[in-house]
This record gives C-alpha cells, structure tokens and sequence, in this order.
C-alpha cells in the first residue's frame, strides 16, 4: 500500500537517469573534497589508476589476537576515507561470509583500495584485514606478501596475547614496518600503559610510538593513516619493468569462473593482454581487472604497486595457484618466491546423512573447496557409513567453520566423524618398501596402520604450543599440559601479572577438548596459539573394538600407548550405552593386538521361563533354565551383531564430554 502524497512504481517502471553534470555535482556530504574518486575523464564509471605513481601507495595489513578490533578499525578506515558511507550499521564489513558475521571472527582476509589526501597529495591505500585464530595463520602469511608494512592492533584491556607474538613474528620475519595500536582505550578496564611495556618488553618497540586509539568511536584513527603514510615505505617496483604479478588470493564465482587477487610488483595489466602463468604455464587473456573498494570496482589498468583483482577465464582455483607469478606472453621472468602449501594438521571422514545425497554433497565440497583451497580431499568409504570423504583441515575451528558454510550455503548436512591427525611409520619390511616406493609412510586412517613387527618406528606429528595467561592460573595450567604428554621449553614473565608459557606438545593431545580445558581452568583469560613443529618419536598402537570377539573396523583407533586403557574403556562404555540389546549377551571390548584392555558386557533380553512353575520340585526350574541358557550360547554364536548407523554416529561423531 503506497504512503499518502507518494507515487507508486510499479515493476518495470523506468525510472528517468540523472545527467552526467547532476551526479558530479551529487557528492555526498560525507565525502570529503579531497577524497573524490578518481574517476576517468571518458564518463564510464572506472578508475584512472594511473594518478597513483609507486610513491604514493601504501600496501598494509591489521594484525591482532581474535577479538581485539582488527574488522572494527578496518570500518573506521573505510568511512574516514570516504569508501563507505558513514551509518551506524557498519560493523565487520569486510566480513562477507555469513559464518564470520554469526561468530564474530574474520575467516578469509578481505582487502580494500583506500584514498586519502594528506598534506595535499592524494595516496593510494591498500588494506589487507586478517583473521586473527592460529587456524587462519595461512591466510595472514599469505597477505603479508603483498604488503610492506602492518598494523599490530593490541587490546588495552586483555595486552599481550598469544596470537599476537605468533603474527608479530610473521610480520618481523617478512621485515615488515610495524605500527603498534593500542585499542579499545574507551573501556573502563582499559590500561594502555601497562600494554605499552609489554609491547616494548617483548617486541622491543618503544612505548612512544604506539597509538592509543578507540576504533568503535573513532578516537585518534586518523593518527594510524597518517603514521600509514609516514612510517610504511612505497613498494620498490618500477612501471617501466615488465609485468610481475602475484596471486596471494582467489575465489570462485559461478558466473565469471576463478577470480585471483594479484599484487604488482613490476609492470602494467589491462583487459585484452594475454599473460602466462609461471605455475601451470596456461595462457589465458584477461577478461577483467580492478581494485576492491571493498566491492570489486574495474578499472582501464592496474600499475606496479597496486593491489586489485584479475578475472582471465581461469575455470578452477587450481589454475590460479596461490603465490604464482603471472606475466605478459613472450615476456618471462623470473617468478617470486611462492609461499608453502597450506599442510593439514586434522582429519576428519565426512559422510552424507543420506546415500541418496552422495553426488549432492560431492558438488557442494567441490564448489566449497574452490573457495577454501587450504582443505584437502581424499575419497574414503565405510562398511557402516557409506561412500564419503576424508578431509584434512588446519584446525578445529576450521573444520568447524567449513561445516558450518556446507550446512548454510550449501543446505548439507553431513556426518564429520572424531578429528585424527596425520602420522608417520619408518618401514623397515624389505617387501612394503618395494610396494610403497618409499621407506616412510604417513597413516591418516587407522584402517592403514602397519604392524609392528615391520616397522622401525612410528612417528607423531608435534607443534609448539605458546599459552598466555595470568600469574594465578600456572599450576593448573602446568598440571593440564603434563597430562597431555606436553614438555616445557620456555617460561617467560611479561609483566608482574601475565606469564608467557612455551611447550612442545604431540597434536593428538591438543587436537579435540585441550583448548576447552585450557579456557575453563584460566576463568577464560588464557590464550593459546601453536605452530608446527615436525614430527617426533612415539610408542603408538593400533585399538580395535570387538564385538563378540569380530573387529569393527570403524571403530580403530591410533593411540598412544599410555592412553589406550582409558581411551578403550571409554569408547566401550559409549558404546554399551548406544548398541540395541539383543537376544544373546554381546561383549564390547577394546583390544591391542591380541591382548584385550577393557570389556563391557551388554545383557540380553530374557523370557521368564520359570513364570509357569508354582511349586514342585526345584530339578524342574532348574532344567528350565539350563535349556534356556544353551539356546542364548547357540544364539550368540550363530547371531552377528548389527550395529545400526545411528549408534555408530553417535559414537564416531567427535564429542568433548569425557
């Protein structure tokens, strides 16, 4: 119904264009003279690159710890200059996916071209946001290589946490300029002088060169633009030298095929020329090229320096390999250093709820891994489960994000069985190293798990963890990592309050609840991060699960000699709580090899047979009951246990209960 005194429009109602003039003369309020797009002089909506030479561009990232203001501050950047409108529902908006905005985390780093006149010189700014949990570390490394410079956002709150030493040290060993913020000064708890000896104890910067700023109202953000400018050096790259372009980034559009986000550190693109790729040595010709304003926004050419986007009829991700180089045909050179392929450090099978879903969810993971390139997929099947897939992420917050987008976007829902991780055996049997062509194997389902006897040891893939936590919480948090095999390497004070641990801990131990246990111990003030650390020397074994002396080979487990009773014990209780009674008594048990670790029985159903005898002699009850019991003997050796579907998602369905 139309409001009284307005005129209604229907659908397919053409609507008059403004003229060219009334446009340029529309600018809105909040933009700032000096901030004026710099649109071409041929009327078409594209930008003149060419009014930005190499020294006037400024390529930088945000670093922090998760939840210290990384996507806050990225907004304040974007309104101060004039790339978003100023409203009060800019909040993570380089967040696009609809999981980061759920959680309140950046997922995928996001980039956006800035323009902002200082000290009356128009400066191209290209910002990088990051995410700030350890699983995404691939994607800050990866951003950093188109930058020459970061800002390392601190909470004035909660200082120092571990995440931030781990993005700080990426940042300083990619001899990075670091700018330090101190944020969040605006809450009441906020103690920005305690944060800036922390940040001089550790990172060595002096405390006269942090911003204390507020990025949710916008206190002193302009300072962090104009130390941007003054402190981040150009990139060293001429226009004149031939075009060297690297893909940091890629996604995956129906509609236009693979998008790569490319960094020029040599040269000019424009639409029409046709590059090669160093990588996969394909020629393709670019369709399209632009910057991201923080929507793509196309542009006549891009120059040396300037980051943006490339669509150049790349139909998979995998054409458009992160860290490759592109140049112009029959103009080569020498590519840049890649970055190292993203490696799993979890896997985990996932099956389809339903059979009927398989081809379903085969094109939704291969549409979702055109867009996550750092997950890796292996086809895998199950006597119980089906035809599936056995996927290797970088972490469990990663697993869970993936899942979370199939169920969201893609409408799946699938069974994500309990996380393992990736270990090795050193063959020493002369006839499986002739059939593996090689003397080390890596084991990522137990089902391939050789035996002892022709192995000369097995390895367990470590990382090294850093915990951050205050004073109080030391002896829980050190008796936490003992039991989880951990050994410590490191233990540094960071003020009078905060303590800086360092341990080397095997990844099966930290991989499911360590990071819950650690959180509940620490009243939520502890922080973890960890990064690999190589593989190490371990006792381990193979469990299987019997069921009336047969294995259930879904059901094995590669475990630590020491945690095997308690492991085996556990699944069998799980198990006795989820199998259907039967006729026949069914023994659940846990076994190594032929030595059996624990056992639970499970009771059969069983008919009264004496409920006819009220009175006489008690030979008659008796027989009655012997008969029954060799029936129930005869039933169990004749009787095969079916373990229906739900039970075995149940239990091989990851659960942090214990």
């Amino acid at each position: 119904m139309a409001l009284a005194g307005s005129t209604a429009l229907r659908w397919g109602t053409r609507l008059p264009s403004p003229c060219p003039a009334a446009l340029l003369l529309c600018r809105p309020a909040w933009l700032p003279a000096a901030c004026e797009r710099p649109y071409s002089s041929r009327g078409e909506e594209k930008f003149d690159m060419s009014m930005y030479p190499v020294e006037s561009i400024r390529n930088f990232s945000i670093i922090a710890h998760v939840d210290h203001g990384k996507s806050t501050l990225a907004d304040r950047l974007l309104e101060i200059t004039g790339t978003i409108s100023k409203t009060d529902h800019n909040k993570q908006v380089l967040d696009k996916l609809q999981v980061e905005r759920e959680r309140g985390i950046t997922v995928k780093a996001q980039s956006a071209s800035l323009f902002y006149n200082h000290e009356g010189i128009n400066y191209l700014l290209n910002l990088i946001d990051t995410p700030g949990h350890v699983d995404f570390s691939y994607e800050v490394s990866r951003s950093l290589s188109a930058c020459q410079g970061v800002i390392l956002v601190v909470d004035a709150n909660e200082g120092i946490q571990a995440q931030t030493v781990a993005n700080f040290y990426l940042a300083f060993e990619a001899q990075l300029s670091i700018i330090p913020v101190i944020n969040k000064i605006d809450l009441k708890n906020a103690d920005p002088e305690k944060v800036e000896k922390q940040i001089e104890k550790l990172f060595d910067i002096p405390t006269n060169e942090c911003i204390r700023i507020s990025a949710k109202q916008g206190t002193n953000v302009e300072k962090v633009l104009q130390k941007v400018i003054e402190k981040i050096p150009p990139p060293q790259c001429k226009t004149a030298d031939p075009l060297k372009a690297l893909v940091f980034d890629s996604t995956f559009d129906h509609y236009r095929a693979v998008i790569a986000n490319i960094a020029l550190f040599g040269g000019e693109i424009a639409k029409g020329q046709k590059i090669v790729s160093a990588h996969t040595k394909k020629r393709y010709e670019v369709n399209e090229v632009g910057i991201l304003t923080p929507n793509e926004q196309p542009t006549h050419k891009l120059y040396a320096g300037q980051v943006g986007y490339l669509i150049a009829g790349m139909k998979e991700v995998t054409e458009a390999q992160i860290g490759d180089t592109l140049f112009l045909y029959k103009q080569p050179v020498e590519p840049l250093p890649g970055f190292k392929s993203a490696k799993p450090m979890v896997f985990a099978g996932m099956y389809p709820i339903d059979q009927t879903e398989y081809n379903n969810l085969k094109s939704a993971l291969e549409r979702l891994t055109l867009n996550d390139s750092s997950v890796t997929v292996h086809r895998d099947s199950s006597l119980a489960l089906g035809a599936g897939w056995r996927l290797g992420f970088l972490g469990l917050l990663h697993m869970e994000v993936f899942n979370q987008r199939l169920e969201q976007e893609y409408n799946m829902s699938v069974i994500l069985t309990a996380p393992t991780v990736p270990y090795k055996a050193v063959l020493s049997s002369a006839k499986l190293i002739k059939e593996y062509g090689k003397d080390q194997i890596t084991i990522i389902n137990p089902a391939q798990f050789p035996d002892k006897f022709s192995v000369s040891e097995y390895l367990e893939p470590t990382v090294l963890g850093t915990i951050v936590t205050p004073h109080e919480y030391i002896g829980k948090i050190i008796t936490l990592c003992q039991d989880r095999r951990a050994v410590q390497k490191d233990m540094l004070y960071i003020d009078e309050n905060r303590v800086m641990l360092k341990y080397l801990f095997p990844l099966n131990e930290i991989v499911v609840d360590f990071y819950d246990a650690l959180k509940s111990l620490s009243s939520g003030y502890a922080s973890f991060d960890y990064e690999d650390a190589g593989y190490q020397s371990a006792d381990l074994i193979k469990m299987d699960i019997l069921l009336n002396g047969n294995p259930v080979e879904e059901l094995a487990t590669i475990i630590h000699n020491d945690k095997a009773h308690a492991a085996g014990k556990l699944l069998c209780e799980r198990l006795k709580e989820t199998i259907p009674r039967q006729l026949f008594e069914i023994a659940i048990q846990a076994a190594i090899g032929k030595k059996i670790i624990a056992r639970e029985t499970l009771k059969p159903y069983r008919k009264n047979v004496v409920a006819k005898c009220y009175g006489g002699d008690i030979t008659r009850r008796m027989k009655l009951l012997r008969r029954q019991a060799e029936g129930k003997r005869l039933m169990r050796k004749i009787g095969n246990v079916e373990v229906p579907r739900d039970a075995f998602i149940r239990v091989l369905k990851r659960e942090t209960d214990k």
